[in-house]
């Protein structure tokens, strides 16, 4: 059987774009543009996207485009033992997506109480104490939460549903899980700048501070945005580009793929940013004191501001759908990745592994619903995402790089794309990528040197040193097992 294809260009590209454009767009990215300078970081923030987010992309999908790959089976043609990276970066993306997929849970648990507008009065409380009845510490676990469980487990089905016939399916859903986030965020943006004191707001997202410039920290933060947001290290879009044809312009699939994304982000900041102002006019506060990223905003922040305004159960179920929408594409792409490395080795239906694939998924979650939960994946996603995908993306740099068979793709790549200019990606490939991201990776560990991350205990840091490095051991053995046949796709 040949190689299962998508149906067509332009559902590949909203694959792509709704992998990348998940919560990090809605919830880091505003922050970030806040925090660093303003619409002076959309400086670094642009220049990040045109020397590291791109060629990494273009990359990937080159990679497995050519290769008509998995992640692990693109990689271990490029070197044997390359589909430890492999399996290495797989094994943590599915981590990070059982974690991932309980963020969703919180927001399915948000819609359903948007019609009742069950936070009013006091959304930071009904956030720590009603949905997630949050412990003191990470020393204390509380056993499991069995209403988020449930919220859980029908994310996990739709996960499924989304990814059973592979491909297909995920072409079906992404018809609409990729456009409708985009329409409810225009929706929300009308919304946002029609309140009163919404100026106020954005002036402070978008205000220029050009001496924040000067600060190496923007360039950091810029560098390392455009890496995460992308979804680039998890096997994802290797796989995604393994079902292109192989004549196809994959440069310009990617070129379109990063400037929605980046779209999709600052479209999010104007209504993260006007609905901060209307809630700092009607708490005679600055917007500042307001100002919140990651869960904070969406689930204590935002809510408090939704609940202010007029038929505010619309709007807050409008936004929680967002959420969903975002993180639905994101969390199956995932798995998509993760399976499409198994189905290039085994002789095995799609359902089957994607229900294999959903239920170790949820069992590997159940940590993150007891009532500790949220300090375990502040604490795993820390060291999963800031240092494993770090590491993978400098492997692959290198793989590609450095390799004769990375030679093949850059041919393929410039036999496919004649605008692109190949050579110059080569030598960003080879050098001023791995630079950038080794500068990242050395930034974070030596604020790791400087204090423990989050003031959690020493064994408890030793846990998110113990989920990275047992990721490295999964790719150690997978790849030993993965090597002793032949592969089944051709």
């Amino acid at each position: 059987m040949g190689r299962e294809r998508w149906p067509s260009r332009l559902l590949f590209i909203f694959a792509a774009v709704g992998s990348a454009a998940g919560l990090g767009n809605l919830w880091r990215f505003p922050y970030l543009a806040y925090e660093y300078g303003g619409g002076a970081f959309l400086i670094p923030y642009f220049l990040a996207l045109l020397i590291l987010g791109l060629p990494l992309l273009v990359l990937e999908f080159s990679v497995g485009q050519y290769f008509q790959r998995s992640a692990v089976g693109s990689w271990r043609k490029l070197k044997e033992w390359g589909g430890i990276f492999g399996w290495w970066a797989l094994g943590a993306a599915f981590l990070i997506l059982s974690y991932y997929a309980v963020v969703m849970a919180w927001s399915l648990r948000y819609f359903f109480a948007s019609f009742t507008m069950a936070w009013s009065g006091g959304a930071e409380s009904y956030f720590y104490q009603n949905v997630l009845e949050l412990t003191p510490n990470i020393g204390v676990l509380g056993g499991i939460h069995w209403g988020l469980l449930a919220c859980l487990t029908a994310v996990w089905a739709l996960i499924y549903f989304s990814t059973f016939k592979g491909v297909k399916s995920v072409a079906q859903v992404v018809k609409v899980t990729m456009p409708l986030p985009i329409i409810l965020i225009l929706v929300l943006l009308v919304r946002a700048l029609t309140l009163d004191g919404a100026l106020t707001g954005i002036l402070f997202y978008v205000k220029p501070v050009f001496s924040a410039l000067l600060d190496p920290e923007i360039w950091i933060a810029a560098a390392s945005q455009i890496f995460f947001t992308l979804s680039i290290s998890m096997g994802i879009m290797i796989a995604y580009a393994s079902y292109v044809k192989k004549n196809q312009d994959i440069a310009k699939d990617a070129l379109w793929t990063a400037i929605l994304n980046s779209l999709i982000s600052i479209v999010a900041g104007f209504v993260v940013f006007g609905t901060l102002g209307f809630l700092a006019m009607q708490k005679s506060m600055a917007v500042a004191d307001v100002v919140a990223s990651g869960p904070g905003l969406a689930f204590v922040v935002f809510p408090e501001a939704l609940s202010m305004m007029p038929v505010a159960w619309l709007f807050a179920a409008l936004f929680f759908l967002v959420l969903l929408s975002l993180g639905i594409d994101s969390a199956f792409s995932i798995l998509e990745g993760v399976l499409a490395a198994f189905k290039d080795r085994v002789q095995m239906s799609t359902a089957k592994l994607a229900l294999i694939g959903s239920f170790v998924g949820l069992l590997c979650g159940i940590i993150y619903v007891t009532r500790a939960g949220l300090y375990f994946l502040d604490l795993i996603d820390h060291f999963l995402l800031n240092y494993g995908m770090i590491i993978f993306g400098i492997g692959q740099c290198l793989l590609v790089g450095w390799t004769s068979a990375g030679r093949e793709v850059k041919d393929h790549l410039a036999a496919q794309s004649k605008w692109f200019p190949v050579k110059t990606w080569w030598w960003i490939i080879r050098l001023v990528a791995p630079v950038i991201l080794v500068i990242i990776l050395i930034s974070f560990f030596i604020k790791e040197l400087g204090a423990p991350y989050g003031g959690y205990p020493g064994w408890a840091i030793a846990i998110g040193w113990l989920f990275l490095f047992g990721t490295l051991v999964f790719g150690l053995i997978m790849n030993w097992w993965y090597g002793r046949g032949e592969e089944v796709a051709d």
